[in-house]
């Protein structure tokens, strides 16, 4: 339980001979602790207790009414972590994750071992976009509330073509389905575009210098203004190497796993 009596959902995986650093995984905007199954199953094989959150809102966490922003996330992670370890922690978030372990490494490096940004911690949208309407603009996700469950298998199973076995089962978790068969997000729609303009104003590099921690920067995409910004991120955290992923999907994590679970094991 974190601030203001919000429970937070986790996916625990105890190796059945801890010998290694517990691992905390942090998913994206709009997904699910499930994505972290590949890679957690292989963390606990090298003796990793491993925990994957539900951040609020999402999964099978609380949906309180407020808190849908990148530092009240990191609030959560920052009351989290000391239940769950007693030592620091090998900490990884993929996406919009990803500014959020970053920030919960730049306020509380005595929480954090290792830090593993997947495809993310260096987005910054006000440097992607001329204005928050712009960004609003193009990023506010589509209404897929009412459709059959067996579509949205049917439209994520054709995006996670080749992926390993259970990706479809992780990735259909960010919805509910309903009684008569069709969806509801988990994430609503405005909580989304709230953490999304948290995101517009929460510029990242402040947290550069402030982390302590040996990083690894996941990337994925190989877009020019993404490696700059990875680019620059390394070169700005003190103990930071880039791992390029050439051709992975932005949820490497789920397309992946024994590699970036071995990233995030090489921080120990």
């Amino acid at each position: 339980m974190v601030a203001g009596g919000v429970s937070l959902a986790v996916r625990e995986h105890a190796p059945a001979v801890p010998s290694a650093s517990t691992a905390v995984l942090v998913h994206g905007l709009a997904s699910s602790a499930r994505l972290w199954d590949g890679v957690a199953a292989r963390l606990v094989r090298a003796g990793h207790p491993t925990v994957a959150v539900d951040l609020r809102g999402h999964g099978e966490s609380d949906a309180p009414d407020t808190g849908y922003d990148t530092a009240t996330a990191a609030d959560d992670l920052i009351a989290l972590i000391p239940h769950v370890s007693e030592a620091p922690v090998l900490l990884a978030g993929q996406s919009w994750g990803g500014n959020v372990v970053l920030q919960v490494a730049g306020r509380r490096p005595d929480l954090v071992a290792g830090l593993a940004l997947v495809d993310g911690g260096w987005i910054h949208l006000a440097g992607r976009f001329d204005s928050w309407s712009d960004a609003e603009a193009q990023l506010t996700p589509s209404d897929i509330d009412g459709l059959p469950m067996a579509d949205f298998r049917g439209y994520v199973a054709a995006a996670l073509e080749d992926f390993p076995d259970g990706a479809v089962d992780a990735a259909s978790s960010v919805v509910r389905e309903l009684d008569d068969g069709t969806i509801r997000r988990r994430l609503t729609v405005p909580r989304h575009m709230q953490i999304l303009r948290s995101m517009w104003a929460d510029d990242p590099r402040r947290w550069y210098p402030l982390i302590q921690a040996p990083t690894v920067l996941m990337q994925a995409s190989a877009d020019e203004t993404v490696a700059a910004d990875v680019q620059l991120a390394a070169d700005s955290i003190r103990r930071a190497r880039v791992r390029p992923y050439p051709g992975a999907h932005h949820d490497l994590h789920l397309q992946r796993p024994d590699e970036v679970a071995d990233d995030i094991r090489s921080l120990e």
